[in-house]
């Protein structure tokens, strides 16, 4: 899926001319924080709710407001993870999409992307989750895939991520087609591989959406 297809039609874009009464109005009917900001069909950044309300005053000028997040965007055929990782970089509920000319195209909130994350095959597939932990420089997808697939399974999905405790660590999140994955762990580890998390199936929907919490803050996405 590519950033295009994750623009919220339902977010407006205010003007540096709007007043800041007209953005909390927004705001408030749209249950969102922040809004973009365009000018002469640019993104400018984004104004938020805080930032208003601090200045006390909702007849200023949204141009007369320091905007934040003004690098917080993507242009529309980047992927889906790369509007997750900005969104987590920029510590911003909305990410901006932009066109090849660089024009403003949308917004995609940050539900929005893990919804859509949450749709694809490797959330939705029957199957369990394993966390790898490895050095950087002994990653190898081939590697893995020969040994989960000698054990009679498949990687229906993958998620590389960085150890934030140490830059030459990353995990590797794999989603596999079978829900026993005794077999499979016991393979890895014997060459070698870090096991540091599991998730197992289960029918249960709210188990299900426990689970994908639990990995999404795990990875902290």
């Amino acid at each position: 899926m590519i950033a295009e297809e994750l623009i919220n039609l339902m977010i407006p874009a205010l003007k540096p001319t709007d007043k800041a009464e007209k953005a909390i109005i927004w705001m408030e009917e749209l249950k969102t924080n922040q809004l973009p900001v365009i000018e002469n069909k640019f993104f400018k950044g984004l104004i938020s709710e805080d930032i208003i309300l601090e200045s006390n005053d909702l007849n200023r000028e949204i141009g007369n407001f320091k905007l934040i997040s003004e690098n917080c965007y993507v242009h529309e055929d980047q992927h889906l993870f790369d509007v997750i990782r900005l969104a987590q970089e920029c510590e911003s509920e909305l990410v901006a999409i932009v066109n090849e000319k660089g024009e403003f195209m949308g917004v995609s909130r940050h539900e929005d992307t893990m919804k859509a994350f949450s749709n694809t095959i490797t959330v939705q597939g029957t199957g369990g989750i394993l966390v790898l932990e490895m050095r950087y420089i002994d990653y190898s997808m081939a590697e893995i895939s020969r040994l989960v697939e000698s054990d009679d399974a498949k990687i229906m999905g993958s998620y590389l991520s960085l150890d934030h405790r140490d830059a030459n660590l990353v995990f590797l999140t794999i989603k596999l087609n079978k829900e026993e994955l005794t077999s499979v762990i016991a393979t890895l580890e014997r060459f070698g591989y870090k096991i540091v998390a599991k998730f197992h199936e289960n029918n249960n929907i709210d188990r299900e959406r426990e689970r994908l919490d639990n990995l999404l803050n795990f990875l902290k996405i």
